[in-house]
Parts: C-alpha cells; sequence; structure tokens
C-alpha cells in the first residue's frame, strides 16, 4: 500500500526510540502530533532534463531497446502498454492514465517509474534501474513534445472479444429437416449432428402441461386444464395453450422473481442494523406489472436507469436496490468510501444486468480480461453520482384532473348506495376505527341510543359520539351532544377501574383512546345520549380511536335509534347497509357481492355491477401520495478516477460516459444529474449496442432450459463462458429487437419450439457425450426453485393465497431492535399463504423451510442460483410445521372433495391433485396400506416430498 507522501517520515529508528520514553497514553497523542507536523522528508530528486534538443531515432528509442521494449515492445505488451507507439503511451494501457504527461515530464508516471519515486514499483522490474543520464534523455523527450512517429490522438481502445461484436444474422442450418418448427430447430439440430446426438421425442401432453405451467408461472395446472388440453385435438392446441399462459398474471409474478434475483432485491438494508425499507415493494409490484403486460425490453431497462424523467418513478428502486450502510462513520476518510461502496454497488449492478460485464473489476486498475478502463470506470460513476439511497414520492402529473373526477364519482357511488339500500343491498363503506359518519332524513330527537351487538375484538370502545343538527338557513349545524351543550350520558356500564375509559369520555369533546368510553361487556353493551332539549338531527359521527393508535374493541355489529318521548325508538342507522368488516379485503368484497347477486333482480345487480366498477376507479383515483424506495436525486459533485480506487488519492477529473470501446456520451462536465442518466439508458438500448439485447436473450433462455447459452449469465467477458451456439443466440438476440422488444414474443418463440417440446427422459448414448445436456438432446429436467415448492404446496393444499401486489408477508417474528434480529416465526396462516414473491425478503437472511433450498440471501447479484441437495433440505420438507400444516389441510381437501368415498378414491383424487395423474397399481397399492396404517395426512405428506412434485419434468 502506497504512503502518501504528505505524511512520509524520514527516521522511523528515531521515531521508535523517543515513543518508548513516555506512557502508552501519551505517547499515542505525540505520534499522532508527530505524524502531521514532522517535517517532510525530501523526494529523491529526478535528474534535470537533458538541455539540447533530443531524436526519437538516435536517443530515445535504443534506450528503449536496451531497458523496456522487451516487455513493452511488439511481440509483448504487458499491462497493455506498448512505449514504441506515441497513442500506446497517450493511452496508457492498463495504467488507467496516460504514460505521460507531455511537456511536464515531472509530472508524468513513466518518468517517476523509472526514477524510482513510485513505492510499489520498480521498472525495469530487474537489473539495473535506468542511471541518471538516461532519465535526462526521457525527460527532455517528453518536454520537447514527445517526437516519435504516431498521430497526436491516445490510441482508441478495441476488442476482437466476441460479446462486444455487431449482431451477425447467420442463415438458418437444417431449416428443411421436418423436425424444425422455427429457426431455434435448425441450430439446435446443426449442433446434435456436429456432435453425432439426435433429438428425443416429444414429451406427451400431461407432462408438456405441466412443464409449461411450472416453467411460465410457477404453479401447477389445474385437473381441468390438463383435460381440456389432452383431449383437444385441434392442431394449434399447443399454441392456444401457450398463449394462454402468456396472459395470466401468475406470469409476471413468477418471472419477476428471475429479474429480483439478478438486481439484487430485498426490503431491508443490509449491514449490521438491516433495518427495514416498508416502501421498496413497489418497486416489485411495477416488475410485475412490466412483464404482465409486456413492456418493451427497451423501454424497461431505460425506465430503471431513468424512469423518473418518463413519470416512472418507481423503476429507480432498482438503482437503489442493493445493500445500504445506514451507520455512518464520522471519520470523513471512512464516509467517503462507504459513498464510493455504494456507488460501485450501482455502477456493478447496472454492468452486469445489462452488459453482462464485470464493470467492478476497473475500480482500482484498467480490467485485466475485458476492454473497460479505469476510466470508464469513473465515467460511469458520474452518471450515478447524484444518486442517494432513499425514499422518494411518486408524483402525480394529473392532479387537478383527477380531483374533478373523484367528485364526480363520489357522488354516482353516493347515489348508487342509497338505491342499492333502498332494495336492501347495503354498499356502505365498511367499519373502521378513524372516523364512521351516519347519515339520515332529518328526525327531531331528545335521545340517541348507540346499541353495539359484536365487535371485531373485546369490550366496545367509542372514542367520542358526535350528534349534528341539520343546518338550517339560519343556523349551521353544531355538535349537540357534547357535555358542555347539557347533554347526559348514559350506559350500560364502564370498563371496570379505569379512569381513561370513563363514560364522561364519550361525549367531552376530546379524541384519542385516553379519553374514551369502554363498556363493561365483551363484545357488546350500549351508551346513551340525552340531549338538552328536543333537536332536529341528521348525522351523527363516530370513531373507536381518532387518533389511530389502537383498532381493536371497534363496534362491527350495531345498531343507532333515537326518541323524542322516551321509549319511542326508531332505528336511522346500523351496521347492515354497510359491508362487512374487511370488506375492502377484494376476496372477502367478492364473495360478499357474490351472494349478493345472486338474489337480487337484473336491475339490483346491474348497480352492484355499476358500484363495483365505480368503486375500483375510486380506489384509484383516492390513492394516497404514494412514497417508494427509488432513490433521492441531487446535483452531482465532481467524479475523479481515483489512483488504486483510494478515495483520498484522486487524479484527473472525468465527464459522465460509457464504455469507450462502444463509443462516447459527448456530454459536459457540468452535465445535469438527470440528463446523465437518460443518455446513458439510450445508449444501453441503442440499436449498436450489441450487449444488452443478447444478455437478455441468453437469460430468458437460461431460465426455460436451466442453463444459457452463454453459461454465465451476468459476465460476457473474457472470464465468462463462450457460448454454446453463437448463431442461435445472436439469431434470438435480433428476434428480440425485431419484435420490438417483447420478452413474451421470445418467450412464444422458444416454448413452440421443439426443441423445448421434447421428452426429458435420458438416453445412456447422448448422457455419455452430453450429460449436462447443454446440446439440448433432450429437455434438461430439474429441481424446481424453493418459490416454486413452496406455491405448489400451497396450491396443492388449496390454501393459495392469489391476492396480487402490495406489502409483502413476513416469515419472521416481529422486532424493533435498532440492529435487527430476525427469528422465523413458529405459526402460518392465510397472511402467510400467499405466493413467495410477496415475501418479506430480509436482506442477509434465510427464510426458514424454503430458504435451504438455495435462495439468493440478495447481498450480491444471483443471475443464477445453485442446486445443492442437503439433509436439511429433506428434513424440512418431511418435518417442518409448514409442511406438516399444508400435508394435512391437502388431506382435509381430498376428503372433502371424495365425500368419504374408499380409501382407494381417496389415493386416486391425492394423486391427480399432486401429480396431475392418476397412480399406477403398485403405487395405488401402496399408497392405500399408508393410508390404512397412518392415515391419509402422511400419504399427502409423502406425495409432498416425491421427486415427481419437485422437479421440472
Amino acid at each position: 500500500m502506497n504512503t502518501p507522501r504528505t505524511t512520509r517520515i524520514d527516521s522511523p529508528a528515531s521515531l521508535r526510540c523517543s515513543i518508548v520514553s513516555v506512557t502508552a497514553t501519551a505517547g499515542l497523542l505525540w505520534l499522532l502530533a508527530t505524524m502531521t507536523t514532522y517535517v517532510e522528508a525530501a523526494e529523491p530528486a529526478l535528474p534535470a532534463a537533458l538541455d539540447r534538443a533530443v531524436e526519437y531515432e538516435r536517443d530515445v528509442l535504443p534506450l528503449l531497446e536496451a531497458h523496456c521494449l522487451d516487455c513493452h515492445g511488439a511481440d509483448e505488451q504487458q499491462s497493455g502498454l506498448r512505449l514504441d507507439r506515441r497513442g500506446s503511451l497517450l493511452r496508457g494501457g492498463d495504467l488507467g492514465q496516460p504514460a505521460v504527461a507531455v511537456g511536464n515530464s515531472a509530472e508524468s508516471f513513466l518518468i517517476r517509474v523509472v526514477a524510482g519515486l513510485e513505492a510499489d514499483l520498480k521498472m525495469p522490474p530487474e537489473g539495473d534501474s535506468l542511471a541518471a543520464d538516461e532519465i535526462a534523455v526521457l525527460r527532455a523527450w517528453i518536454d520537447q513534445g514527445l517526437k516519435m512517429p504516431g498521430g497526436d490522438e491516445p490510441e482508441r481502445l478495441t476488442t476482437d472479444h466476441w460479446s462486444f461484436q455487431p449482431l451477425a444474422e447467420p442463415s438458418v442450418p437444417e431449416a428443411a429437416d421436418p423436425w424444425c418448427t422455427n429457426s431455434i430447430d435448425g441450430y439446435i439440430l446443426a449442433k446434435l449432428r456436429e456432435k453425432q446426438l439426435a433429438p428425443s421425442a416429444a414429451a406427451d401432453r400431461p407432462m408438456l402441461i405441466r412443464r409449461l405451467y411450472l416453467d411460465m408461472l410457477g404453479l401447477l395446472p389445474g385437473e381441468d386444464d390438463i383435460a381440456e388440453f389432452v383431449n383437444d385435438k385441434r392442431p394449434d392446441a399447443y399454441e392456444r395453450l401457450v398463449d394462454r399462459v402468456l396472459s395470466s398474471p401468475r406470469y409476471g409474478e413468477r418471472w419477476a422473481r428471475h429479474w429480483l434475483d439478478v438486481v439484487r432485491f430485498a426490503d431491508t438494508n443490509g449491514f449490521e442494523t438491516n433495518t427495514p425499507r416498508p416502501n421498496a415493494f413497489h418497486y416489485r409490484d411495477w416488475v410485475i406489472r412490466s412483464l404482465n403486460e409486456d413492456k418493451p425490453y427497451d423501454r424497461f431497462a431505460f425506465e430503471q436507469i431513468a424512469g423518473d424523467a418518463a413519470g416512472v418513478d418507481v423503476a429507480t428502486g432498482f438503482l437503489v436496490g442493493g445493500p445500504y450502510d445506514t451507520v455512518k462513520s464520522p471519520d470523513p476518510n471512512l464516509t467517503q468510501m462507504q459513498r464510493q461502496d455504494e456507488l460501485a454497488d450501482m455502477i456493478n449492478t447496472a454492468g452486469a444486468t445489462f452488459l453482462g460485464l464485470t464493470l467492478g473489476c476497473a475500480r482500482c486498475h484498467n480490467h485485466k480480461f475485458d476492454p473497460v478502463t479505469q476510466r470508464d470506470y469513473y465515467s460511469i460513476q458520474a452518471i450515478f453520482a447524484g444518486v442517494q439511497h432513499g425514499d422518494r414520492p411518486l408524483r402525480a402529473t394529473d392532479d387537478a384532473d383527477r380531483a374533478a373526477r373523484l367528485a364526480e364519482v363520489q357522488t354516482e357511488l353516493s347515489r348508487l348506495e342509497t338505491e342499492l339500500a333502498e332494495r336492501g343491498v347495503g354498499l356502505r363503506p365498511p367499519v373502521n376505527a378513524r372516523e364512521n359518519e351516519e347519515r339520515f332524513a332529518p328526525v327531531m330527537a331528545r335521545f340517541v341510543r348507540f346499541t353495539i351487538h359484536a365487535t371485531n375484538q373485546g369490550e366496545p370502545c367509542i372514542d367520542e359520539l358526535e350528534i349534528f343538527s341539520a343546518a338550517t338557513p339560519d343556523a349551521a349545524a353544531r355538535n349537540v351532544a357534547l357535555a358542555s351543550a347539557g347533554a347526559i350520558a348514559t350506559s350500560s356500564g364502564d370498563f371496570p377501574n379505569n379512569p381513561k375509559h370513563r363514560l364522561e369520555h364519550i361525549h367531552d369533546g376530546r379524541f384519542g383512546n385516553s379519553q374514551s368510553w369502554i363498556s363493561n361487556q365483551n363484545g357488546g353493551g350500549w351508551a346513551q345520549i340525552e340531549l338538552a332539549e328536543p333537536t332536529r338531527i341528521d348525522r351523527i359521527v363516530w370513531q373507536r380511536d381518532r387518533e389511530q393508535q389502537f383498532a381493536d374493541r371497534l363496534a362491527i355489529d350495531y345498531v343507532i335509534e333515537v326518541a323524542e318521548l322516551p321509549g319511542e325508538w326508531r332505528v336511522v342507522a346500523s351496521s347492515q347497509d354497510r359491508l362487512p368488516f374487511q370488506g375492502s379485503n377484494d376476496e372477502t368484497l367478492r364473495k360478499y357481492l357474490s351472494e349478493l347477486a345472486k338474489s337480487a333482480d337484473e336491475a339490483t345487480r346491474a348497480r352492484i355491477d355499476r358500484w363495483k366498477a365505480l368503486r375500483a376507479e375510486r380506489q384509484q383515483l383516492d390513492r394516497p401520495a404514494l412514497v417508494a424506495y427509488a432513490g433521492k436525486f441531487q446535483t452531482p459533485p465532481p467524479t475523479y478516477r481515483l489512483y488504486r480506487g483510494d478515495p483520498m488519492q484522486p487524479r484527473d477529473q472525468v465527464a459522465p460516459d460509457s464504455l469507450e470501446v462502444l463509443g462516447s456520451l459527448g456530454l459536459d462536465m457540468a452535465a445535469p444529474e438527470q440528463q446523465r442518466r437518460v443518455a446513458f439508458a439510450n445508449w444501453l438500448i441503442a440499436a449498436d449496442n450489441p450487449l444488452t439485447a443478447r444478455v437478455m436473450a441468453n437469460r430468458v433462455w437460461h431460465y426455460h432450459f436451466g442453463v444459457g447459452l452463454v453459461g454465465t449469465p451476468s459476465d460476457f467477458g473474457g472470464n465468462g463462458a463462450r457460448p454454446t451456439h453463437p448463431e442461435l443466440l445472436d439469431w434470438l438476440a435480433g428476434e428480440l429487437i425485431r419484435s420490438g422488444w417483447s420478452l413474451k414474443h421470445l418467450h412464444r418463440t422458444i416454448l413452440l419450439s421443439s426443441t423445448y417440446r421434447q421428452s426429458s427422459q435420458p438416453q445412456r448414448q447422448a448422457m455419455a457425450v452430453d450429460a449436462g445436456s447443454r446440446y439440448l438432446w433432450r429437455f434438461p429436467p430439474r429441481r424446481l426453485e424453493a418459490e416454486v415448492i413452496r406455491d405448489a404446496v400451497l396450491q396443492t393444499s388449496g390454501a393459495l393465497r392469489l391476492s396480487m401486489y402490495g406489502p409483502g408477508f413476513s416469515v419472521f417474528q416481529d422486532n424493533s431492535n435498532y440492529v435487527r434480529v430476525y427469528l422465523p416465526r413458529d405459526n402460518w396462516g392465510p397472511n402467510e399463504w400467499r405466493r413467495m414473491v410477496y415475501r418479506y425478503n430480509v436482506r442477509m437472511e434465510q427464510g426458514p423451510v424454503f430458504g435451504s433450498f438455495d435462495c439468493p440471501d440478495a447481498g450480491q447479484p444471483a443471475p443464477k442460483r445453485g442446486s445443492s441437495t442437503t439433509a436439511i433440505q429433506a428434513l424440512n420438507l418431511l418435518n417442518s410445521d409448514f409442511m406438516v400444516q399444508q400435508s394435512e389441510l391437502f388431506a382435509a381437501r381430498v376428503l372433502a372433495e371424495t365425500s368419504g368415498t374408499p380409501v382407494d378414491r381417496q389415493v386416486n383424487r391425492a394423486f391427480q391433485t399432486a401429480f396431475g395423474r392418476q397412480p399406477t397399481a403398485d403405487e395405488r397399492a401402496a399408497s392405500i396400506a399408508l393410508v390404512e396404517r397412518h392415515g391419509l395426512a402422511s400419504l399427502c405428506r409423502a406425495l409432498l416430498n416425491a421427486n415427481e412434485f419437485l422437479f421440472l419434468p
């Protein structure tokens, strides 16, 4: 490690002698002071430049030939540097800086190295160093303009590496063979014949639909789906099935998980505190929606770099999706290093995700294997220099129009609710803890009684009961229930011995749980207000807790009655015309409205349908201002190339730019922050950038077949794998672009190929040649990922909930420690039975049960998952509380669907549900014996542990 020249100490021996003469504490203080005040030792003086004119051929070239050109000449260029070419000297090879500063030899790196002024570099590395007169010649040569053959510009960086070359348009081989259904098959068949292999027979229909559903949707096909496909005799039956699968909303959920692996998405920050990011889920939802709507991939990529410039703020969650150290150091040097690490995460992820390059290797020096210079790295850092971690409000650009439409929708909803209430259909909003309003035709009243029949939990609590007089031309509405207005409260009883919850608080005009009334009856009770005088009223407002600290003890079944004279009660409001509590839950509301519609006449059903449509529109219009973890943007500071990546050693300032080998953005040093990201995003998706389409086409292939045509999906550089089928990869990348960057088109093309539709059965001869099935002589079977296994278990048991979007569910116990400790939950319920893509993803933690199945921990991008086989996986699947619970639910489902029929029919039903087929005779006999001895749940657990259930066929 270099010691900066400004702190170099001349005499370490005398320094050690002085230190031992003082105490430890005093010595430390003295040492710190000495290191900052010690007279700096003079650097060895450079020999003066020769004071005569020098000529390259006569004076310089012989010197270079004697000392330098064996390693830096025509035959060999160590560190990418050739000293007999002017352009190479000006570029600097792998130095990350020019080797010479023309006209200023004293600051030229070449002179400093040969003069021994760089502590860790000696040139020549062996033998005698250059003499003073030789250095004097080199200094004069540089000071006098570096005159030698060659132009005035640094050599342009070039490469012959395959992935940087333009996309080829190769002809499709073997296209006339009847096995070939599209171009993919032609390329695959040609390679098979080259290897003296042959393709396998086509998979049968039950296997093919199971493969298709698990691969594309991450779920099992239903029994009806299988039967329909198997019995569909139309020649395009499979094409129809593929189209149906691609249109399913489950597709976005399945393939979003792949993308979230690549971009290291998580719902926490990582590092030692690992605090939550409660608003990170918006990015995950955006990915799912984008895939489902088949957003063109070029647009998909652009928005993740510069979505704020296109009104898609949430997409820039990609930039800040990685770990973030929220604990900042008081040391400014360490703080700068933390910031460098944050920017490195953005650069590395963007490079690997979209370009398939390991850009981070150029942080300290030019990339050793790829045409990426250190200057490139810091030019890209300048692109992201203004990006900071944090939440950002999602802008609404149509606030005025939205407010006007919201008023129209609300008016029509109120009219429909009134009309439906007159028909006996209650559609008022469900009760909530914050505030509930009851409106009715004006009525004279002296007494108002609120009777509660049921709560969501515990004794009823009312924060404040407000009764409003009807407004008149001469008087505004006012709350006549206040004790200060002379009203008197009575009740069925108070909560025992608690001064916070006395009856007098029900109409004291103060809000909050600590000034409320609680009944002494669990789940019921009544409270009554006697007004100071009979009053015409038309509105009552009540709440459980206006401050929203508590939501239990909420009245969900109630009646409000009024009387002008004692005992003459009449009902003016109740919970009967409200939606059921939790009715805003989509599934609960759907069931409720479905039941209503069954018994309603045509006119009522039409009103209910209209109400549903308006309610959905209102939810969209009336959404609160959303905040997403999508990064914050500020004016970027200047970016400097850092010597060896050390923020304490800045060198020359760099402009925001892309990779030199693929062109330039042409931006100024002072380009605005957003303009930088927009230019970079456009460069990523430009027609002449060959990497972006290649990388994404390979990712799609990788997830379909388990391994990409390039086996290193995020490294297309010199250290990455070469493609097994380079012509096919270019054809797929070209097809992606030709289709308008449609990922669904690319999926469809692959899925319809004979290559994809092959059987997965092994062949002894082929296995001997290609055990990994890289040449696709069969469809390569593989174990399903953790998410698919878990979702399929829930689907098979009948417990799976398909609600989409929103905050995720957690598989860990709640905690609010400063340093988060994530302990697994010990119980599971419907809240945890959503698809695993909606799991609250804790960085650097593996979830219980399925975390052992090679789930990424989001500490780093995971372009491809491992596939380990461990004892803990088997134990989790067989004995975990989750699997035991789901096996019992699966058994209960089978019993319900077979209505207590004999055991053999229960066995048949269990096999059909889990495997999509009937058991063989041997399987049936063994299963019946198991059920009779250990119960149906044991068979269900065995089926959920079978390889047939856990593998993609």
